[in-house]
């Protein structure tokens, strides 16, 4: 894309956000990094920025032709917040809008979804990045990571459900669980998920951000398999020499677990993610990333093998 503009990376600290941000500085592009707090990030102009406050997104907006979207985190509605921004941001000048979604949320599905579609009529240049579930869940702040920390167990309630694994925020949750107590927990049952790497994520976001063409498409994009919660365990324990184990449990006793780190909806949400996962929904792999960065996605043994493990500093330890 060309131009002098900046490019605004909303949740800039965040698990994508601060590896787009460093691939976007590292490729010599003005960045605005917002956040919160205005957290002081390399190479970028730190703002502070709050979805629900409306009195920061003047200054965050201003000169910027370019904005990387992440959703308030744990809002069931992030539309009623997200679609007036956007038109703001249109009349203030930005030509692009990369959002990043889910796999497990199509255009004008619940939640991110609305903003997915409102997306195209709102920007002539844009693209919606649908990741699956993210490998840095083993190792961050979700709760299947917690658990695992705490007895090497992983519970879910997804069955033989087999996933693509992408998204970090996800899958910190899954990292909070491993390091607390080796347990895996989910109700993904035997699903398969195409679990991928953020950074992975982040270098599409490149592509979608700077490229002289806009994508104007939803893109999945997955690691290059398909696996379970059994076979996520068994390569944590191979890898990192910690026992890790997946324990299935219903949707409504994953929903309870969760209650406890987030509200009731926004839980009831990530327990029917994990039902879906276990129907089958997220059981594939994309080219997309090959496609846009001409490299292939990293596996989950290679993401293991490169990133502090759940175990890595030993139990408790946290990133």
């Amino acid at each position: 894309m060309t131009g002098t503009g900046t490019t605004l990376v909303i949740g800039a600290t965040g698990t994508t956000g601060s590896r787009t941000t460093a691939r976007l500085t590292a490729a010599g592009h003005r960045v605005r990094a917002a956040g919160r707090r205005a957290t002081p990030v390399p190479g970028a102009e730190p703002v502070a920025f709050d979805w629900y406050d409306p009195a920061t997104h003047a200054a965050a907006l201003d000169g910027v032709d370019r904005v990387y979207l992440i959703p308030p985190l744990g809002d069931p509605d992030p539309a009623a917040v997200m679609l007036p921004f956007l038109r703001r941001a249109r009349t203030a000048g930005t030509r692009r809008a990369v959002l990043l979604s889910s796999s497990a949320v199509p255009e004008g599905g619940p939640a991110v979804g609305v903003v997915h579609q409102a997306l195209p009529e709102l920007f002539e240049q844009w693209a919606v990045l649908r990741p699956s579930w993210f490998m840095q869940n083993v190792t961050g702040m979700h709760a299947h990571a917690r658990s695992i920390r705490e007895d090497g167990t992983l519970w879910t309630a997804t069955g033989s459900g087999r996933v693509g694994f992408v998204d970090a925020d996800d899958i910190a949750a899954v990292a909070l669980h491993i390091r607390e107590d080796g347990t895996l927990w989910t109700a993904t049952g035997s699903g398969l998920v195409g679990f991928v790497d953020a950074d992975d994520i982040a270098a599409v976001a490149l592509h979608a951000l700077t490229d002289d063409r806009a994508p104007n498409d939803d893109l999945v994009l997955t690691g290059p398999e398909a696996l379970g919660y059994d076979d996520l365990a068994a390569l944590i324990t191979e890898v990192t020499g910690r026992p890790v184990v997946h324990r299935p449990i219903s949707r409504e006793q994953l929903r309870d677990r969760l209650s406890a780190l987030m509200s009731v909806e926004f839980a009831a949400l990530l327990a029917d993610l994990d039902r879906a996962i276990a129907e089958g929904a997220e059981d594939r792999v994309t080219e997309t990333v090959q496609r846009l960065t001409g490299r292939p996605p990293r596996t989950f043994r290679a993401f293991l093998e490169k990133e502090p493990g759940p175990t890595a500093a030993g139990a408790g330890a946290a990133r």
